[in-house]
C-alpha cells in the first residue's frame, strides 16, 4: 500500500535528522502529564488552607483522573484519523490553558473544573507520546528507548513531592499550576519546529467521527472511575448509588460494544483485540497500573506513619523502587533491541512483580528501612520488565493505522488499573486500620483517634498507647492491601506465559500483517 510506504520512508527521513530532539519533547510532554498530579500532592493542604472546601478535596483529584481516562481513548481515534502531530499539540494547549485557569481560581468549585480541562489535556499527551514514538521508531530499535521513559517516570514520581513542597513554601501554591506553562511552551515549539509525519487522509476525504460509540465509552469510564473512587469510602458497596453506578457502567459499556460493530470509524476498533497477545498486554497492563499506583500510595505511608520518615521526603522513600525499574527497564529494552526477543520479560517480570508485592505484605512495626528498601527494589524490578514492554508488544500486535486506538487503548487500560488498584487496595486498608484500632483502643478511643493525621509529626504528639495502635493498625491495614495486590498479580504471571513470541518489526517493516501475528516482519511495500 503506498500510503504504508510514505509513512515508514517519512519516519527514516526524519529519525536521523531529528528523532532525538522530538523525543526531548516528547519526554517533556510526558513529564508535564506525570508530575502534575505528584505536585499538586504536596500543594493540597495549602490550597484548602486558602480557598476552603476540605469536602470536595478528592474532586480535585477524581475530576483530573476522570477526564484524563475519558479522554484517552477519543484522543487516540482522533490521531489516527486526523493525524498525531495536530492532535498532540492541540492537548498541549488544552493543558497549558487548564494549567493557567487552575493558577487563577477563586474557590474550590472553579479549582476542580479547571482541573477537568487540564485531564482533557494531560488524556491526550501520554497517548501522543506513545504513538509518536510508535510512528517514529520501529518496535525491534524501540527497546533501547525505554530507559528514558522509564527515567522520565521516575523523575515524576521522586521530584514531584520534593518540587511541590518547595514551590509552595517558596512560591505560593498557584505556581504549582504555573510552572507547567514554560514546560509546555518548550514542548509546543519543538514538536512544532522539527516533528514532521505524514497525513493520514487525503485532502478532502472527511472520516466520521464515532460520536455515539465516544459518549458510550465515556459514559462506561466516568461510571467505572467514580465507582472504583466512591465504593466503600463516600457509598457503601451495597448502597444505591454504587449499584446504580455499576449497572450504568454495565448498561454503557454493552451498549459502546454493539455501537462499535456498527460504526464505520470505531473509537476503539473491536478487531485489535482478535490479536492475542494485544489482549493479553491490555490484561497485564491493568494489572501492572493495578500494582504500581497502590505501592506509590501506601508505600510512603507506611514509611511515615510506622517507620518515622518525614513526608518531606516520601518522593525519596520510593528511589529503591524507582530506580530498580528505570535500570532493568533499560537492560530489557537493551536486550530487546539486540535480540528482537521478549516473551521472557514478561514472565520475570510478572513472577517479580508478585515476589515484590508479598514481600512487603510481610512488613510490619519491626521491619526496617533496608529491608523495606529490598523489598521495594524487587517490586521495581518486576515493573521495569514490564512498563514499557507492555506497550511495544501492544503496538506490535496491530497495524501502523490503528497504532493510535492501540497506545490509547494500552494507556486507559494501565489507568483503569491504577483506579482499580487505589480503590480496592484503599477499601481494605481502611477497613483493617479501622478493626485493628478498635481491638487495641475500643470503638470510642478508636474514633477519636482515627481523627488524627498517618504522619510523624502528628503521631509523635499522641499518647505512646495510641501511637503504638496507630502504628501497628497501618502495619496490618498496608499487609491487607498489598496481599491483595500480590494475589491480584498472580493472573499477569499466568497471563505472561501465553503471550506469542512474535518478530518485532524493523525499520523496513509497515505493520500489516501485525495484527495477524504475523510470523515475520512485513515488506516496506505491500498490496492487500
Amino acid at each position: 500500500m503506498v500510503e504504508k510506504t510514505k509513512n515508514t520512508d517519512t519516519s527514516e527521513e526524519v529519525k536521523p535528522r531529528s528523532v532525538r530532539v522530538v523525543l526531548m519533547a516528547l519526554m517533556i510532554a510526558m513529564l508535564l502529564a506525570m508530575l502534575d498530579n505528584m505536585i499538586i500532592g504536596t500543594a493540597m493542604p495549602t490550597i484548602v488552607g486558602e480557598l476552603g472546601g476540605l469536602e470536595h478535596l478528592s474532586w480535585v483529584v477524581t475530576a483530573y483522573t476522570l477526564a484524563t481516562a475519558a479522554s484517552t481513548p477519543i484522543w487516540g481515534k482522533i490521531g489516527d484519523m486526523y493525524g498525531r502531530k495536530g492532535s498532540f499539540l492541540v492537548s498541549i494547549v488544552i493543558f497549558l490553558i487548564g494549567s493557567a485557569l487552575s493558577g487563577m481560581a477563586q474557590d474550590m468549585g472553579q479549582l476542580i473544573g479547571f482541573r477537568a480541562i487540564q485531564g482533557l489535556g494531560a488524556g491526550g499527551l501520554m497517548v501522543g507520546v506513545m504513538a509518536i514514538i510508535g510512528d517514529l521508531i520501529p518496535p525491534r530499535e524501540r527497546g533501547k528507548y525505554q530507559g528514558m521513559m522509564a527515567g522520565v517516570m521516575a523523575l515524576a514520581m521522586i521530584g514531584g513531592p520534593l518540587v511541590g513542597g518547595t514551590i509552595t513554601d517558596h512560591m505560593g501554591w498557584r505556581w504549582s499550576f504555573y510552572i507547567n506553562l514554560p514546560l509546555g511552551a518548550v514542548a509546543l515549539a519543538m514538536v512544532t519546529a522539527v516533528l514532521h509525519l505524514p497525513k493520514k487522509k487525503d485532502q478532502g476525504e472527511r472520516p466520521k467521527i464515532d460520536y455515539l460509540g465516544a459518549a458510550l465509552l465515556t459514559t462506561a469510564i466516568t461510571s467505572t472511575v467514580l465507582l472504583t473512587t466512591w465504593g466503600g469510602t463516600e457509598y457503601a458497596w451495597g448502597s444505591v448509588e454504587i449499584i446504580g453506578l455499576i449497572a450504568v457502567a454495565v448498561v454503557s459499556l454493552a451498549g459502546f460494544l454493539y455501537a462499535e460493530t456498527k460504526a464505520a470509524e470505531p473509537v476503539m476498533p473491536l478487531h485489535i483485540f482478535r490479536s492475542r497477545n494485544f489482549t493479553l498486554m491490555s490484561v497485564i497492563g491493568f494489572l501492572v497500573g493495578f500494582a504500581m499506583f497502590g505501592g506509590v500510595l501506601y508505600l510512603p505511608l507506611f514509611q511515615q506513619s510506622v517507620q518515622g520518615a518525614s513526608a518531606t521526603n516520601s518522593g525519596l522513600l520510593l528511589l529503591p523502587m524507582l530506580l530498580s525499574m528505570m535500570v532493568v527497564s533499560l537492560i530489557a529494552g537493551r536486550i530487546t533491541t539486540s535480540s528482537g526477543k521478549y516473551k521472557i520479560f514478561p514472565i520475570l517480570g510478572g513472577g517479580l512483580m508478585v515476589i515484590g508485592l508479598f514481600l512487603l505484605a510481610t512488613m510490619d512495626t519491626g521491619t526496617s528501612r533496608l529491608m523495606s528498601g529490598v523489598y521495594m527494589a524487587v517490586l521495581g524490578a518486576g515493573l521495569g520488565f514490564l512498563m514499557q514492554i507492555t506497550m511495544l508488544v501492544a503496538q506490535n500486535s496491530v497495524d501502523m493505522k490503528d497504532m493510535g486506538v492501540a497506545s490509547s487503548s494500552a494507556t486507559l487500560f494501565r489507568t483503569l488499573g491504577g483506579s482499580f488498584g487505589v480503590a480496592l487496595m484503599g477499601s481494605l486498608f481502611t477497613s483493617q486500620v479501622t478493626s485493628t484500632m478498635t481491638d487495641r483502643l475500643g470503638p470510642e478511643a478508636a474514633v477519636k483517634a482515627g481523627s488524627a493525621q498517618l504522619d510523624a509529626a502528628s503521631l509523635a504528639k499522641l499518647p505512646e498507647v495510641v501511637r503504638e495502635a496507630y502504628q501497628h493498625a497501618v502495619a496490618a491495614g498496608t499487609h491487607s492491601a498489598f496481599l491483595l495486590g500480590a494475589g491480584i498479580a498472580v493472573l499477569g504471571f499466568v497471563a505472561a506465559w501465553f503471550v506469542k513470541e512474535v518478530p518485532l518489526r524493523g525499520a523496513g517493516a509497515s505493520g500489516g500483517g501485525a495484527g495477524k501475528e504475523a510470523s515475520a516482519p512485513e515488506p516496506v511495500v505491500v498490496a492487500h
